[in-house]
């Protein structure tokens, strides 16, 4: 039914349409994806590939899962949008759901949004709600990226992605990335909130140290600031635990920001704010959304956590993770691996990471370059060491080819 609706044609005749049609903020695509099931998709050519990006983090449970998609098919024969001056049972039992695995206190409570930005724009409201005339000033740090839109994009470091957009909002502040020292001579009672990723995902994969975390959980609570964690990439499962900084013994935040994986691919995300005191910073006709915890998106975050819940992934993430980074580290040409589950940055020998992308895909395999020099994997959660070992059997050709290609005159 679909094919009579959209056409049919070759890779190169959808591209063709795509740059006739599309604003050209992604560039050119790199291929024309019809279908994926598991951890493989293949475009319209007819190739397959091993998918070892998940959508960046998204498809927790690759693609085509049986029961999310009976699931959000069932949602939407009942019920897709009702608007927010109605709930849904998927909606209020998502909430208490996230309520329950982020270990939340009483009083906890969740803002549902449509994306990782939307929720970092809730976040930097509930920022704001904590701010008075002495105590105005936002913390992020050095490397991080916290989205796209005009809140998100003030807490985002990379200059490229800040100049043109300039003027900013203002009383965004960032300090060097892990370092203690640095957190601790810019904190006082004038910060509102510590804005900080776990692990820098678009950086290439940059951990925050148990310390730091630690120095970060105490040094907000000294000074009456909120901690407020951005796992929009590193959270639902993705390292091990339902949330990175559950590997942290201690941390526990103010407010949490969650997407990607949520929605195991359908576009779902949430602020979480943690107790009452929290919770109470924002009320009645301070915030809204539209289309955010929607029937439809919640019933697909629901499905997600459970198939998560009930099939080892989070142990598979853990597993196949580890059996990932210690194979890389011991590949000629990586000089570095990071990570942790399924979120792993790997430092190439040479600025070639680009080129290793366009040689994986040449080879069947979809990875991602996060710099000049380092290559991302964020696959499904549900990744077999099988598949696993056949990207590490054709990595060092990859490789080579990469560094072929970059040492080739233009």
């Amino acid at each position: 039914m679909l094919d009579e609706l959209t056409g049919s044609g070759s890779g190169a005749d959808w591209l063709a349409r795509y740059t006739g049609s599309l604003l050209g903020v992604f560039g050119i695509p790199q291929r024309v994806l019809v279908r994926g099931s598991g951890c493989y998709v293949w475009d319209a050519d007819g190739q397959q590939y091993l998918d070892l990006l998940g959508g960046i983090a998204v498809n927790v449970l690759g693609h085509a899962h049986p029961f999310v998609t009976s699931a959000v098919a069932g949602q939407l024969a009942t019920l897709g949008h009702i608007s927010n001056f109605f709930t849904s049972p998927t909606q209020v039992a998502l909430a208490e759901k996230l309520i329950e695995l982020a270990q939340a206190p009483s009083g906890s409570r969740v803002f549902f949004t449509n994306s990782g930005t939307e929720a970092l724009e809730a976040a930097v409201k509930l920022a704001r709600r904590n701010s008075t005339p002495e105590r105005h000033r936002i913390l992020a740090l050095d490397g991080a990226f916290h989205g796209r839109t005009m809140g998100a994009l003030a807490l985002t470091s990379k200059e490229a992605y800040r100049k043109p957009f300039e003027p900013l909002p203002a009383g965004v502040e960032h300090v060097a990335f892990d370092d203690v020292d640095a957190l601790t001579a810019a904190m006082d009672e004038t910060v509102a909130a510590l804005v900080i990723e776990p692990i820098q995902g678009e950086a290439g994969v940059r951990p925050l140290s148990p310390e730091y975390l630690r120095a970060a959980r105490e040094l907000t609570r000294r000074y009456g600031a909120l901690l407020i964690l951005d796992e929009v990439q590193s959270g639902i499962a993705r390292t091990g635990r339902w949330f990175a900084h559950q590997w942290v013994d201690g941390v526990v935040p103010d407010a949490m920001t969650l997407a990607k994986g949520l929605g195991g691919g359908v576009p779902v995300g949430a602020l979480v704010t943690f107790g009452e005191e929290v919770s109470a910073l924002i009320s009645a006709g301070q915030h809204g959304t539209t289309f955010g915890g929607n029937p439809l998106a919640t019933a697909a975050g629901l499905a997600t956590l459970h198939v998560l819940e009930t099939s080892g992934a989070l142990q598979n993430a853990i597993d196949v993770g580890g059996y990932l980074r210690e194979q890389l580290a011991a590949l000629d040409g990586v000089v570095a691996v990071r990570g942790a589950g399924l979120l792993i940055g790997v430092d190439l020998d040479g600025d070639h990471a680009a080129a290793a992308v366009q040689a994986a895909l040449t080879a069947g395999f979809i990875i991602n370059a996060t710099g000049p020099a380092t290559i991302r994997l964020a696959p499904p959660l549900i990744l077999t060491h099988e598949q696993a070992a056949s990207f590490l059997d054709a990595l060092p050709d990859i490789l080579a080819a990469a560094r072929t290609q970059q040492e080739a005159p233009a």
